[in-house]
């Protein structure tokens, strides 16, 4: 884990191309993993035979946003933290059986995050933007050849994690490889429960690695091209 930013509380300004409307936002400092979770990772925390022999280091995908918050609570209750999350899964009564079809489907999970908590969570799109960037302001943090496996140069297939250069950070890959579950609900009003993505990955165009893309899908999918970074909070000190 990473503690970032190195010189304390900074702004993070988030756009939404969509529409044209962007937010600013005010980053404490927290703990970022250096690298997504791997396929290793993942079986040390489950106490599973590996789901992949052999590909250890390869990044955990097909991990839905619902496996990758039970999975932070997982690491946290092994490491003798605080879960961060608190998950509540509801009946949804729908009127005659069924949904609207012009407004967003009722999500069946509630999560609920204790940010007083020292376990592990996933990050903001905030904290993820912040730590992506590490101090730079364009859309990557060096060339994107030499930081990112994407469509021109993934072969194309998943690829290990940290085989291309950190950002100033010592974080690898935030863009490109895969892209990376936030806690953020995208647009509630108009998406409903889905959730905020972004880094883009090995399948990608150069266009979508930057470090200002923002994507959603819903918190039950599994892509292969789709995984996640630990975050936790810090509390100051004395």
């Amino acid at each position: 884990m990473v503690r970032v930013p190195p010189g304390g509380p900074a702004a993070v300004t988030i756009m939404d191309r969509r529409n044209g409307n962007e937010r600013t936002v005010t980053v404490a400092p927290f703990e970022i993993s250096s690298t997504v979770v791997t396929v290793e990772d993942w079986n040390a925390v489950a106490g599973e035979p590996a789901k992949t022999p052999g590909r250890g280091r390869l990044p955990m995908v097909e991990v839905s946003w619902r496996e990758a918050v039970e999975f932070c609570n997982a690491a946290s209750r092994r490491s003798g933290l605080t879960p961060a999350y608190t998950v509540e899964v509801l009946e949804i009564d729908l009127p005659g059986g069924w949904a609207p079809h012009d407004r967003p489907a009722p999500d069946d999970w509630s999560v609920t995050w204790d940010d007083s908590a020292d376990g592990y969570r996933l990050p903001t799109e905030a904290e993820w933007q912040l730590a992506c960037r590490a101090g730079t302001s364009g859309p990557h943090y060096g060339p994107l050849e030499a930081i990112a496996w994407y469509a021109d140069n993934s072969g194309p297939r998943l690829r290990g994690v940290a085989g291309k250069a950190p950002n100033a950070w010592g974080l690898f890959d935030t863009l490109g490889g895969v892209w990376e579950w936030c806690w953020d609900l995208y647009d509630p009003g108009v998406y409903g429960s889905y959730r905020v993505i972004r880094g883009g990955g090995w399948a990608d165009p150069a266009w979508s690695c930057r470090a200002g893309v923002r994507r959603t899908t819903q918190p039950t999918a599994r892509l292969d091209d789709l995984g996640f970074r630990l975050a936790r909070s810090v509390r100051p000190g004395p």
